[in-house]
């Protein structure tokens, strides 16, 4: 985590050199174009500025929270010691049926009630009671049959 705190904080060093070059670089540019053209106002560009000034404040405020959490937690993280291993970081998952088709259905019902809000309201009416069927079918399976428990 220490290195990601300390990317951040060069990324929101960068940002904020990047947000200085373009407003000024901007401004001279509006300033020689307002010689050609008198009927223009005379300023940076400040849709860029904008944008680029609040990259920075979000890589800063990234930056800063990593740093808080990485100074709370206490401790150093698997990902910032050289004699870690791979399997040290990973973190459980959870447990996945390979042979399931819940998700499927459950998949299949969602992908209907979008395509009935964007065609016509009355597929949402078939698909919300599949989707519910496929949920509890999903949430339950382990309940019955041959791996029950």
């Amino acid at each position: 985590m220490r290195a990601n705190v300390i990317l951040f904080w060069i990324l929101a060093g960068f940002f904020a050199l990047a947000t200085a070059v373009y407003g000024f670089w901007s401004a001279i540019d509006a300033g020689a174009s307002r010689i050609a053209n008198s009927h223009e106002l005379v300023g940076p560009e400040w849709a860029g500025t904008i944008a680029l000034g609040l990259t920075t404040v979000l890589s800063a405020f990234i930056a800063f929270y990593l740093g808080r959490v990485r100074r709370e937690q206490g401790g150093v993280l698997p990902e910032d010691r050289l004699d870690a291993n791979i399997d040290d970081g990973d973190a459980e998952l959870g447990f996945f049926s390979p042979w399931s088709w819940w998700p499927i259905l459950v998949a299949g019902g969602a992908a209907l009630a979008f395509l009935g809000l964007a065609v016509g309201v009355w597929i949402t009416f078939i698909a919300v009671p599949l989707a519910l069927i496929a949920l509890v079918g999903w949430v339950y399976e382990y309940y019955r049959g041959n791996f029950a428990r």
